[in-house]
């Protein structure tokens, strides 16, 4: 692996780490079997073109969570029907590209005045 497809390999193992995620739900935020991504986390192979490119955005989701839900909640969330997605679930939101309403939901969750 180049050094650039060693990095995206190792985003997959942070996020397994600080989120909780399992190979089942970065796969199916990336699109891809569970032994694929199960391969990412052990950085054995790694993710590129528009696989690499939801995997840094299922990153940045999982990074701004940590800041307002409990990590072991994460994968729940991510999961869960969201009233404010129109009752689709995060993960399913972001493999179709839409991380930006994801992201959006976020910001409200940041927010100070969301309370």
């Amino acid at each position: 692996m180049t050094r650039s497809n060693t990095d995206y390999a190792s985003e997959a193992r942070r996020i397994h780490d600080i989120g909780k995620l399992t190979d089942r739900h970065i796969a199916r935020a990336t699109g891809v079997a569970p032994s694929t991504a199960r391969a990412w986390v052990a950085r054995t192979r790694s993710p590129s073109g528009r696989r690499a490119e939801r995997l840094v955005e299922l990153s940045s989701v999982v990074e701004r969570l940590t800041l307002v839900l409990r990590p072991e909640y994460i994968p729940v969330w991510l999961t869960k029907p969201v009233a404010a997605l129109g009752d689709e679930k995060p993960l399913d939101v972001i493999a179709a590209g839409g991380y930006r309403r994801v992201a959006r939901l976020i910001a409200a969750m940041e927010s100070p005045t969301a309370a």
